[in-house]
């Protein structure tokens, strides 16, 4: 096993999520079993194919990226004027962070 139980409590602990002890086996596992596929995926011949920057490719009008096209921001005034709560031009929210 590569991953430990340890190591995902750990994880998990950064994450700040809380896990049952089921949850916590059947993540070593499932994770586990991705660290070996992606084992499998290292040991194929890539020995010529160009490296891709994304899995897309040109396809003319048919390509799912759209062009970058600049345009002027929301003000701040508008934007924080739909909050339920705001102060000193900022969004007022919740504390969601105990720790």
């Amino acid at each position: 096993m590569k991953i430990t139980e340890k190591e995902v409590r750990y994880v998990a602990d950064l994450a700040n999520l809380r896990l049952t002890d089921e949850e916590i086996v059947r993540m070593a596992h499932d994770l586990d079993e991705i660290l070996t596929h992606m084992d499998k995926l290292n040991e194929l011949d890539t020995t010529g194919v160009e490296p891709m920057a994304q899995v897309l490719y040109p396809a003319g009008e048919t390509a799912a990226l759209r062009a970058d096209m600049v345009k002027p921001g929301t003000p701040n005034a508008e934007a924080i004027a739909s909050a339920p709560t705001a102060g000193q031009g900022y969004f007022k929210v919740p504390r969601v962070i105990e720790r």
